[in-house]
């Protein structure tokens, strides 16, 4: 590929709240994929004092070729995290908060017990908070998915990451329609929580295959999406196809508004948890 077009260059600045947040992060020991997965725009985030938590260690149980969390031996689950992040969410004052976590195919329940105890504490500490939680596919487990809806996030998201016709390059571990059966989920377990997704493009996608995920996520009822650009963490990783220019993103934005979702945020460096409180604000 060539280098990167103007629009990807991140112009980093110095902001106090970078330290802040970093500080909290550490001191409770906490982790955010905003940090192992590279995110390009965790200056800005953190400089706004938010950032998206990971939880259940942070090493994932597949090796998906677009991430770059890494592939090893599972941690032992912190009982204490729900605590430290109710703790976190209330020191730097957030009133709306997103939660992650690596893949946890070894656990029966894929984390879904961890994830509720978490959002429960920060519901404890913070009523007013809003939790949105940007779940694994648990493999296919919907007893483990009532284990979240019960907890009554504000949104769960479930990313399908690219078209169907790339999974098995890009996501050989992860199925197509277990991700979409997982999605259709939440609305039939409880219609007031908010169904969100986010892709990637520039892995070699046609505009064709992206309408029919568009279609197929709306067939789910999936509410929220996001769409950005596939920035490869290094040269192992599945190589980036075509940088996607910002007329396209507009283009895939307007063609997702027509087709009936609710919220979408399509940009180059848009991310799944980039600016997440704007959906729930918008709607």
């Amino acid at each position: 590929m060539n280098a990167k077009p103007d629009w990807l260059r991140i112009r980093h600045t110095h902001a106090p709240n970078i330290e802040l947040v970093e500080e909290v992060l550490r001191n409770l020991n906490l982790h955010t994929v905003c940090r192992e997965a590279h995110c390009p725009n965790y200056g800005e985030c953190f400089a706004q004092k938010t950032a998206t938590f990971m939880i259940l260690g942070t090493h994932c149980t597949r090796n998906c070729r677009f991430c770059n969390v890494s592939l090893d031996q599972p941690q032992q689950i912190d009982p204490e995290e729900p605590a430290h992040i109710a703790q976190a969410v209330k020191e730097l004052g957030l009133t709306y908060v997103v939660v992650t976590s690596v893949t946890r195919d070894d656990l029966a329940d894929g984390g879904a017990g961890h994830f509720a105890a978490v959002i429960r504490a920060i519901k404890n500490s913070a009523p007013s908070t809003a939790v949105e939680v940007l779940i694994p596919d648990l493999m296919g487990n919907l007893d483990a998915l009532k284990l979240i809806t019960e907890a009554n996030p504000t949104v769960i998201s479930h990313n399908m990451e690219t078209v169907k016709h790339l999974y098995s390059a890009v996501r050989p571990q992860a199925e197509y329609k277990r991700s979409l059966r997982l999605l259709e989920h939440i609305k039939l377990l409880d219609p007031k929580i908010r169904s969100k997704s986010g892709i990637m493009v520039g892995l070699g996608e046609t505009k064709e295959q992206v309408h029919e995920l568009f279609g197929n996520l709306r067939a789910v009822n999936c509410e929220f999406l996001t769409i950005g650009q596939y920035l490869a963490p290094s040269k192992a990783h599945f190589p980036v196809q075509e940088y996607i220019e910002p007329s396209l993103f507009v283009e895939y934005g307007n063609m997702a508004r027509q087709m009936g979702f609710d919220f979408v945020a399509s940009a180059p460096l848009v991310r799944s948890s980039y600016h997440a409180g704007e959906a729930i604000r918008a709607n």
